[in-house]
């Protein structure tokens, strides 16, 4: 599948805001198909956050990728979204655009909105972990080298979590204590911390790990496998 065949611009409207979406389907679907929201860091939806959605779409998955700093300065956006994660981790702009996104994805055509999921880099690990605490629509998500909410015990809420984070990076202690939250609670998690990885080891770039990316991505498949496309918690 490629994203000229069968992708295309939708918009969310959260706020009074329009925010631009990538949006990829997979070709070939039997019935409505499980949907994921696509999270981008930092760096926006650049063409590794759209090539993230394509391959979620040639796995048979609706996927929705969001442009939260749409019509904003970038660095500005970024800071009060960092600002947000720690003083208000479950209730900030972020959380609320990708919410909205989710509503969005789950009302397309063609999209079973009792089969969402979502997944997240940096910045949107860490908004994936806050909405996975705060709605109870997503079934499954993948947050990768993001931050937690605070109270930590928010995520005691959460659905279930297939979460990757590299070993030579901060966000490993945060991979390590929503691990062990999570298990404490009794919710269904995966999270496995990849020694001699980098920040942002999954995405195109001077730390891209080729077998942690792998090895992250088919734990991400066979965890939304279970748990978003066939609904198991």
């Amino acid at each position: 599948m490629t994203s000229s065949e069968s992708a295309q611009t939708v918009q969310v409207q959260s706020d009074g805001r329009n925010l631009p979406a990538y949006l990829a389907r997979p070709a070939v679907t039997n019935g409505n198909a499980p949907g994921v929201l696509v999270i981008h860091e930092a760096f926006g939806l650049n063409d590794d956050i759209r090539g993230i959605a394509d391959r979620f779409a040639a796995a048979g998955y609706v996927a929705l990728a969001v442009d939260l700093f749409a019509g904003h300065n970038r660095v500005v956006c970024m800071t009060r979204m960092l600002s947000g994660i720690f003083l208000n981790s479950l209730e900030h702009q972020g959380v609320q655009d990708t919410r909205q996104a989710l509503t969005v994805l789950g009302e397309l055509p063609g999209v079973d909105a009792s089969r969402l999921g979502a997944v997240g880099f940096c910045l949107g690990g860490s908004l994936a972990v806050a909405m996975a605490c705060t709605d109870d629509r997503v079934k499954a998500i993948a947050p990768y080298y993001g931050f937690n909410p605070r109270p930590l015990e928010a995520v005691r809420r959460s659905c279930p979590v297939v979460g990757s984070y590299p070993g030579q990076d901060v966000t490993r202690k945060q991979g390590e204590a929503l691990r062990d939250e999570l298990t404490a609670a009794g919710v269904p998690n995966d999270i496995k911390m990849y020694e001699g990885a980098k920040h942002s080891f999954a995405n195109q770039g001077p730390n891209f790990d080729a077998v942690a990316s792998v090895d992250a991505w088919n734990r991400v498949m066979a965890f939304f496998d279970e748990h978003v496309v066939e609904g198991r918690i």
